[in-house]
């Protein structure tokens, strides 16, 4: 098992955790990684985007000139696309862009990611992330202890609405829990911060 410095929250070590290999020491898939971020990104999108076809503007019903001798092109309508307000070519209509991925797939990416991290050493592993108050500055004085990472993730074992309202004004700072933890947020980081709890509870939950 890999051992990473255990750091506290005034950014001094207090000693040491070991990660297990099975999640942070896994084979890396970089297609896996891609196609859960492919499917992330397109499960975000709304789908609603809708345009008319010629079929569906109103109006054009009427010949806008006879067929013959008049020296222009053969119309029949003045609702085809190539008329003002006539119809869009192959118009956009709401659709569903999710894109399915196998479970297997989505743990095998996960694995990755962390180990990807782990490699490059941009795990930080708290021994506890607890605050007296829900406010931003006592949360960006954490992260200025850690080094005031660009872009970081902090990840805690369960939902926490004091911490959440705490990290959400800071730029680059986005907090999540072991349930919500996904590929995309893990590789959208520069520092992945965990506590030592979460990091017991995203073994249980992922290694197997």
């Amino acid at each position: 098992m890999a051992k990473i410095p255990l750091t506290s929250m005034e950014g001094a070590v207090v000693g040491e955790i070991e990660l297990s290999d099975d999640l942070f020491a896994a084979q890396v898939s970089v297609p896996a990684m891609h196609l859960v971020v492919r499917s992330i990104r397109a499960n975000k999108r709304q789908g609603t985007k809708s345009a008319l076809t010629r079929t569906e503007v109103r109006g054009g019903g009427r010949k806008i000139y006879r067929q013959k001798g008049t020296g222009n092109a053969r119309h029949h309508g003045n609702r085809a696309p190539q008329f003002r307000h006539g119809g869009v070519v192959f118009a956009p209509k709401p659709r569903d862009f999710i894109v399915a991925v196998p479970r297997k797939v989505r743990r095998l990416a996960l694995k990755s990611a962390l180990t990807c991290k782990l490699r490059d050493n941009e795990i930080t592993v708290l021994d506890r992330l607890e605050l007296a108050e829900p406010k931003t500055r006592l949360m960006a004085k954490v992260m200025g202890a850690l080094g005031s990472p660009r872009k970081a993730l902090i990840v805690v074992s369960e939902s926490n609405e004091r911490l959440l309202r705490a990290a959400r004004n800071i730029p680059g700072v986005t907090m999540t829990h072991v349930g919500s933890l996904n590929v995309y947020d893990i590789l959208a980081h520069d520092r992945f911060v965990i506590t030592q709890d979460a990091v017991r509870r995203a073994e249980e939950v992922f290694a197997s």
